[in-house]
């Protein structure tokens, strides 16, 4: 079983000098790619810009302090924006405080309990369309400080978002649009420009992000040029540059019953979000991540995170990358990153009063765009069977139009519905009596072309799992004739699974058959049905002796009973 140990007191028996050197230049580096990111996250949450740094600080030092890969970075993502929004309009800072720490409560008690590797159950389909949904609704969800609408504040749901926009166009901003289209062209362009620089200006220019460099030209540009463009200072009046305090949320029952839902979605999507950066990571360096250590750290980190005025985290794939990218190998680079950035906080925060918020809204429109995965999403419209093609883009409409919450949850429930379905579909019950139709392998010492049923008794071949959903095709036992049936064989050697509703229609069947004075045996039962029938007392109620290794065993033993 996989130990409960974070990586931090692995990798740290064979810490070097060069390797402290290039874990802390690689947290800085990855401060700076996640100042703006942070930022913007928060904004586009409903709070105020310094949670995003809060988030960033403190989450992300205990997913990297207790965290189970060595090089995740952790801290808000766009994945959670959208739900954020939603619990800030429905239940205040306070229900947002308590969701983020019904989370990491919840979080922490899957890696106890090494939930890690359920987490891969997700269906890909629900994954994908949701991700592509939030993409969607994150990038419409900045068209207000994109075109400098003047507005109040933009609703959650997403038609009534195109609705205020329509309705408030009017007050469409040149400005506005051309700060925003100029940073959106820089986060286009800067990529190509770098990869064309001579190999050494490429090395050090490749360290700069783009979205930095679009903050600090459209910055200077709005500052120098005097353009009325809205910016975080004159949007937000109380930017805070002080630590993070200790803060304890009013709390209810009537608030935790309300919350959670949200807070299993906040979970899972952190769960998910987190072990998928893990793996990416893990390729990229070699190594294996522990999954339920990860969780555990991911749960601790947002409930600290909470109780420290900052919002949901998880481990973010592209600064996971950057840290990777550029040297760091231990979570000692994911601590240096959330150090500087409390540096940042309380010497530079004065200055993001400055940064035009067209230019956050043009980060976060390129990150939604890089999220959107929409080639996979077009992909897998083209290549999936209907029914996978079905539950993506349920998932996606749901999220768009309703939210992430009825979006998985609908999703998992179509999903399971449509996997049982094939599950039916799969297992089949055929009845026997002489079969010469060469469709099994002659080297196959159960090969049906060679067995011959005595007369009175009846073959029944189930193939397949037995659980609730095919119960209708395996019940399916003629035993009408029971004057001439004396002995009914049910063969599972091709039943790898039994659960309760199906082992329940069985005792139905063997009370039947004792109506009716037919003896009932079973050939080559599986481990897991086995197992699944002694537990609860079926193979005491039909008798040992009635079950039978292979199919040759049981028509012999049949065979004896006829002649007695």
């Amino acid at each position: 079983m996989e130990k409960l140990k974070p990586k931090l007191f692995s990798v740290m028996k064979n810490y070097s000098k060069e390797q402290l050197v290039k874990d802390i230049i690689a947290g800085i580096i990855v401060a700076i790619i996640a100042l703006p990111l942070s930022i913007a996250l928060a904004i586009a949450s409903g709070v105020n810009p310094e949670q995003g740094l809060y988030t960033a600080i403190v989450a992300g030092f205990f997913i990297s302090f207790l965290g189970g890969s060595r090089v995740q970075i952790g801290g808000p993502t766009a994945a959670f924006v959208t739900i954020i929004y939603g619990i800030i309009q429905n239940y205040n800072i306070d229900g947002l405080i308590v969701a983020t720490l019904m989370a990491g409560i919840i979080l922490v008690i899957m890696g106890l309990c090494h939930f890690g590797s359920l987490i891969k159950y997700i269906p890909y389909t629900i994954t994908t369309g949701f991700t592509t949904g939030i993409a969607v609704t994150l990038a419409v969800g900045q068209l207000k400080d994109f075109l400098g609408l003047k507005m109040g504040s933009v609703p959650s749901e997403f038609i009534e978002k195109l609705k205020a926009y329509s309705e408030n166009i009017h007050s469409f901003s040149t400005s506005a649009f051309l700060i925003g289209a100029i940073a959106l062209f820089i986060h286009i362009v800067w990529p190509w420009l770098v990869h064309k620089m001579p190999e050494k200006i490429h090395a050090i220019a490749d360290k700069l992000p783009a979205s930095l460099l679009a903050i600090i030209v459209t910055t200077l540009m709005v500052k120098f040029l005097n353009m009325d463009v809205a910016t975080i200072g004159s949007s937000y009046e109380n930017v805070s540059n002080a630590l993070p305090k200790f803060n304890i949320p009013n709390v209810n029952f009537e608030m935790i019953k309300n919350l959670i839902s949200p807070a299993f979605t906040i979970a899972i999507l952190a769960g998910i979000e987190s072990l998928l950066s893990c793996v990416v990571s893990d390729g990229m360096i070699g190594s294996k991540h522990r999954s339920n250590m990860e969780l555990v750290a991911q749960g601790t980190g947002n409930i600290f995170s909470a109780l420290f005025g900052g919002i949901p985290a998880t481990g973010a794939i592209a600064r996971t990358a950057a840290n990777v990218k550029n040297g760091g190998r231990t979570p000692i680079a994911g601590m240096v990153h959330s150090i500087t950035l409390l540096f940042v906080l309380v010497i530079l925060m004065p200055l993001a009063k400055l940064i035009p918020m067209p230019t956050l809204a043009a980060v976060l429109i390129v990150v939604a765009y890089n999220m959107s995965s929409w080639r996979e999403f077009v992909r897998l419209v083209k290549s999936s069977p209907k029914s996978d093609i079905l539950v993506l883009i349920t998932t996606f409409l749901l999220t768009v139009v309703f939210d992430l919450v009825v979006a998985i949850e609908v999703g998992i429930v179509m999903a399971a519905i449509l996997f049982m379905k094939r599950m039916s579909d799969v297992t089949v019950m055929q009845g026997w009596n002489y079969l010469d139709d060469g469709e099994d392998d002659e080297t196959d010492p159960d090969n049906l072309s060679y067995k011959v049923v005595p007369k009175g008794v009846a073959v029944y071949e189930i193939i397949g799992p037995m659980f609730f959903g095919a119960t209708d095709k395996f019940l399916d036992v003629s035993i009408e004739n029971h004057g001439k049936i004396k002995i009914v064989i049910i063969r599972m050697r091709g039943v790898p699974a039994l659960d309760v509703t199906a082992l329940h229609s069985l005792e139905g069947l063997y009370a039947t058959c004792q109506k009716k004075n037919i003896k009932l045996l079973f050939s080559h039962v599986q481990e897991q049905p086995m197992h699944a029938m002694e537990k609860s007392g079926f193979t005491n109620m039909v008798g040992q002796n009635n079950f039978r290794k292979n199919i040759d065993d049981a028509l012999s033993y049949a065979t004896s009973l006829l002649t007695k």
